[in-house]
């Protein structure tokens, strides 16, 4: 197994994580954002590369439908396809392909708003909740499995370091996107 963390990355972008690598050596700490960057992109491409495989091995399905049924298993209640667009950060189109998917294997049913007949609201069925709980418990092992060479302290202060810097990453990405941050 390659332990090379740059690995999966393309060509151009190892390169340049080569070259942050030789800088770091000589003592230039003013890259330390962009090498997080390149450590943390191809962790976490190994990681969903791992459970997308395993996912489609034992359940015959994708991440991105684990993701849905998981974000519908979340919220307990039925949400509209746009609640499911925004909280997966992905496009209308995408969670649309993604949920027909699923409702054709019985997972999920759609049902249109009582209020405005035009909004489908997005539900797990009873073979879907039954699903996701075993997809879900499958999912937990695999983690855990892929994580235990770090202690269990390792494991606490490295979420609580990652919560922090997601925290920082959208108080600049919030501040862009007030009317005086923009340019």
């Amino acid at each position: 197994m390659n332990t090379d963390n740059t690995a999966t990355l393309p060509a151009s972008t190892m390169d340049t994580a080569r070259e942050i690598s030789r800088a770091s050596d000589h003592g230039q700490d003013d890259k330390a954002a962009l090498r997080l960057w390149l450590r943390l992109l191809p962790l976490t491409t190994l990681v969903e590369q791992e459970l997308r495989s395993r996912l489609r091995q034992r359940f015959g399905t994708t991440l991105p439908q684990f993701d849905v049924m998981a974000e519908l298993d979340r919220a307990g209640e039925p949400q509209t396809m746009s609640a499911l667009s925004r909280r997966l950060l992905v496009s209308g189109g995408n969670v649309t392909g993604v949920v027909d998917r699923l409702e054709r294997d019985g997972y999920v049913e759609r049902q249109p708003l009582p209020s405005d007949r035009r909004v489908q609201l997005v539900a797990l069925t009873a073979k879907g909740r039954s699903e996701f709980a075993a997809m879900a418990a499958a999912h937990e092992q695999w983690l855990g499995e892929l994580f235990a060479g770090l202690p269990p302290d390792d494991l606490h202060t490295l979420h609580d370091l990652l919560g922090r810097a997601k925290a920082a990453v959208r108080n600049v990405v919030a501040s862009a996107l007030e009317p005086h941050g923009r340019s």
